[in-house]
């Protein structure tokens, strides 16, 4: 009997020992159910959505990284960058010397590298940031830094001498722009699109030093090779433009390709209390005035006048509203030495009302980088009237066709001419093509916005096309793809292809520096 009830009694014991456990896992369960729903809803909050919560006792701990950290990149990059830097280094010299040579200065007859290497030190990823903004493309946002040692020898040349520049001390920081164009074949990538972010701006720090000789044997180089470098990535490599490289044969990328939007016509009208440059008498002022800086368009020079009316009109593409600016300077001009800045300003495309003509007064500044501006008095105020027209889609394809006709006569024409004389043969006005101002003086509003609108206009020198048209595409891009091929084959893949996105080259009008 007692053997009996020590059984039933281990049973009934058992049995409640297994139902507490299994309502204690139940309670548990549940509750770990809660927290990961409430750290859900804390992980979908915003910084807004917390100060709301919070208010202003939010902690300094709590953070939201746009970019996702990547130091397991950055160690495997350590191990590949003898063989990347090799790689990096012939589409360097393939690519970049024939741009170069589209982009160089007035003045110059040659930029080749006659030592190129980037050195042992590797760059830095600092973190990635992967969006998708498009159907089928998925964007990469790299934060790049890299301040190494490579070994850069610039040989300049000009038509009296030549100097070899070296690039020291050379420090880079950007956010790099990679969007892959998605297909449903292996390696499932047909297109990759390589740019640099306009915010925050590129930043390319260097330090030009003369090897054997002394850079003021040439007085003003150091500033035309500042001028060609941020010339040369502002004008291809951020965005909204970028470089296309096709992964594939017979590729379709005409999403991917810059194409123009709108035309933006600048009437420049008049310029007042502006900085006198001269120490005798008043300065010659003049405008350049400029979306992409191969591109410049410039004014009459008005002599001794401080309050200068120029009433011209220019023709400027867009290719991107909401990212792009219109940026005027004015100089004076000084027929012995180096011209002047008296200021310079920016417009934002974004703030233009389409099918509108506007008239807006811009403030002079001495800088754009309102960190470097040292010299706060007024330099006083110009005044411009804009009107921006948008493309449909065969203007801009039209566009297309007639800037692909105006590449091949330049080509042909800076064949003829060679490189010795092309750089000056570019600078002349018309020498390439009809030169796009039209003069306004004495005509109002209405005239300012026919002008926007229409497609032909004649000059002094016959027929003057839509604005696409006469601005050149520049060559250089066709050398970026065989050698990007180069490279492919280099390390162990071939990327078959040229680049379809075409190039502008050098604007009518020679550089200018403050």
């Amino acid at each position: 009997m007692g053997f009996i009830s020590g059984i039933m009694m281990g049973f009934i014991l058992g049995v409640a020992l297994i139902a507490g456990w299994a309502s204690a896992m139940a309670r548990r369960a549940h509750k770990r159910s809660a927290k990961a729903a409430d750290v859900n809803v804390l992980g979908s909050l915003n910084r807004e959505d917390l100060k709301k919560i919070c208010g202003e006792n939010l902690p300094q701990w709590i953070s939201f990284p746009e970019y996702d950290q990547v130091k397991w990149l950055n160690r495997q990059l350590s191990k590949l960058w003898p063989f990347v830097e090799e790689a990096a280094t012939m589409v360097i010299r393939d690519s970049v010397e024939p741009i170069l040579d589209v982009y160089r200065p007035v003045g110059i007859s040659s930029l080749k590298f006659s030592r190129l290497s980037l050195g042992t030190v590797p760059p830095k990823i600092e973190g990635i940031r992967v969006q998708s903004f498009q159907k089928g493309q998925i964007t990469m946002d790299i934060d790049f830094k890299w301040g190494g040692d490579p070994n850069i020898i610039l040989a300049v040349e000009t038509l009296v001498a030549s100097l070899p520049i070296q690039f020291k001390n050379l420090q880079v920081f950007t956010i790099i722009r990679v969007v892959f164009q998605l297909s449903d074949e292996i390696p499932c990538i047909s297109a990759v699109v390589i740019a640099l972010l306009a915010e925050p701006k590129p930043r390319i720090d260097y330090t030009l030093k003369a090897v054997g000789g002394s850079l003021t044997a040439m007085p003003g180089l150091s500033d035309m090779i500042d001028d060609t470098v941020a010339s040369l990535i502002t004008d291809m490599l951020q965005w909204p433009h970028r470089i296309v490289v096709p992964l594939g044969v017979d590729v379709d990328i005409s999403d991917l390709e810059l194409k123009p939007h709108g035309k933006v016509t600048v009437t420049v009208v008049r310029g007042e209390s502006l900085k006198n440059k001269e120490f005798i008498g008043k300065s010659d002022p003049y405008v350049v005035l400029f979306i992409r800086p191969m591109f410049k368009e410039r004014t009459r020079v008005i002599d001794d006048n401080l309050n200068p009316e120029w009433n011209e009109t220019f023709e400027l593409i867009a290719e991107d509203k909401e990212t792009q600016h219109i940026i005027l300077e004015v100089f004076d001009e000084d027929s012995l030495k180096q011209d002047k800045r008296l200021g310079i300003a920016k417009l934002a495309l974004s703030d233009l009302e389409v099918e509108s003509v506007q008239e807006i007064n811009l403030q002079l500044l001495s800088s754009l980088d309102t960190t470097k501006v040292k010299d706060k008095k007024d330099r006083g105020v110009l005044t411009v009237r804009v009107f921006y027209h948008p493309y449909t889609k065969e203007e801009a394809l039209r566009a297309l066709e007639l800037e692909k006709k105006t590449v091949e006569e330049r080509l042909k024409t800076r064949e003829a001419t060679g490189p010795a004389v092309s750089g000056s043969a570019d600078a002349a006005k018309g020498a390439a093509a009809p030169s796009t101002v039209t003069n306004v003086a004495g005509t109002g509003v209405a005239a300012g916005a026919a002008v926007a609108g229409s497609d032909v206009h004649k000059d002094g020198s016959g027929v003057h096309k839509d604005g696409p048209g006469v601005h050149m595409v520049g060559t250089g891009i066709d050398a970026v793809g065989k050698s990007i091929t180069k490279a492919g084959k280099f390390v162990g893949r071939t990327v078959t292809g040229p680049f379809s996105s075409q190039r502008r080259s050098a604007a009518s009008v020679p550089t200018v520096d403050e």
